[in-house]
């Protein structure tokens, strides 16, 4: 890995740097979990940065990006980081989806799909868990009956991301109704306004509804719609689940823009708090530079023909936990002021590390909670036997 940036890298930062800072709104929009409003605001986001053709700059100029490597998407998203533009609200499907699509799609479904997606016109949900399919996601009971050309989707989906409002799911159904555990399931997407899904949105700790149940009943959507072939949907939500915990999802400049604001906020109030908190802001500042070249590394085997196996499961531990760690630094910080709420008149920017802190807790279960992830470790990179 040569950390050196080439003087092309360079000029297409410089041009990323431009663009953000002639495009990236001056005021933050509202939030995406909070109302339809915020929701489409963001919509229209992904639409301006598709028109200047950054919805996903490592796809194809077909598929609406720019055909670049994975190092200048990490430069993209330190950028676009550095700018504060706003939260990509189609990150199930450009980050998740998208990549799994090009991987394993036929030519068809790419045409059909990526370009929509790329664009913002079509923003996805991932409906994987159920209700007693969360960590142990193979004990999945929804089904998909193959009927003539069609499939008819049963089932009950829980802590689907982003389906109050999005247009998409993309589900794990099980086909062969005989089967059991791993054999047996399909990827199939479906829309979430077709006939027999209703929606339920649930609520986050905050009120906002970044997630919801899918109830599925008689839902009849095409054959076209399954990725891959019958039976293959537990290796080809494994690879989607590799770029979540391994690269795609949390992009190593999200957490170093928010160690920076840690730092300036423990400079800011240095004086106010115990020494041992500039170890935490120490600890914090280290771990996200870590990351980052713990990714540039993976980025730089998959540019040479790499793979990302079961060693992303030690990624998702790594910048779950920081996360956590990074935001009780801040907390510890602002002491009580920490607890403002960011509707509150006094709190300014103090509520948003609040929020951050709310989120934090959830990474050590989605995306495979912690515990499973370290099962994988000890099974599939150390072979240690099963409990």
């Amino acid at each position: 890995m040569d950390l050196t940036y080439s003087p092309d890298q360079k000029r297409f930062r410089h041009e990323v740097r431009s663009w953000m800072e002639a495009h990236v709104p001056s005021l933050p929009l509202p939030s995406f979990d909070a109302s339809r409003e915020g929701f489409e605001a963001h919509r229209e986001w992904e639409r301006t940065l598709s028109q200047g053709r950054w919805g996903m700059v490592t796809w194809p100029e077909t598929y609406g990006g720019r055909g670049l490597d994975l190092i200048q998407w990490l430069i993209f998203e330190e950028e676009y980081y550095r700018a504060g533009a706003p939260l990509r609200v189609n990150q199930n499907g450009i980050f998740l989806l998208g990549p799994t699509l090009m991987e394993y799609g036929t030519p068809e479904q790419k045409a059909r799909f990526l370009t929509a997606m790329a664009s913002g016109d079509e923003i996805w949900a991932q409906a994987w868990s159920e209700p007693q399919a969360g960590s142990d996601l193979a004990a999945v009971k929804s089904s998909a009956v193959r009927d003539g050309d069609d499939y008819v989707l049963k089932g009950h989906k829980i802590w689907s991301s982003r389906a109050v409002f999005a247009d998409w799911a993309f589900g794990l159904f099980r086909t062969d109704p005989a089967s059991q555990r791993h054999k047996g399931l399909s990827l199939v997407f479906f829309p979430l306004d077709a006939p027999g899904v209703r929606v339920q949105p649930i609520a986050q700790i905050d009120g906002e509804t970044g997630f919801a149940e899918i109830f599925l009943e008689d839902v009849r959507v095409p054959a076209f719609n399954r990725l891959g072939g019958e039976g293959e949907g537990w290796t080809i939500c494994m690879a989607t689940a590799g770029f979540e915990r391994g690269l795609m999802l949390r992009s190593p400049a999200r957490f170093q823009v928010a160690a920076r604001k840690l730092v300036d906020l423990y400079k800011a109030h240095e004086h106010e708090v115990e020494p041992s908190v500039r170890e935490a802001v120490l600890r914090s500042w280290m771990d996200t530079e870590a990351y980052a070249l713990s990714i540039y590394s993976t980025a730089s085997r998959l540019a040479a023909g790499g793979h990302i196996g079961a060693e992303a499961s030690t990624n998702k531990i790594f910048w779950s936990e920081m996360d956590i760690a990074l935001h009780k630094a801040a907390l510890s910080i602002l002491g009580a002021r920490a607890e403002l709420l960011r509707s509150a008149p006094e709190a300014g920017d103090i509520g948003r590390w609040l929020d951050g802190y709310f989120f934090s807790l959830a990474g050590p279960i989605y995306a495979g909670s912690n515990e499973i992830q370290r099962n994988i470790i000890a099974e599939r990179m150390l072979g240690l036997p099963r409990a």
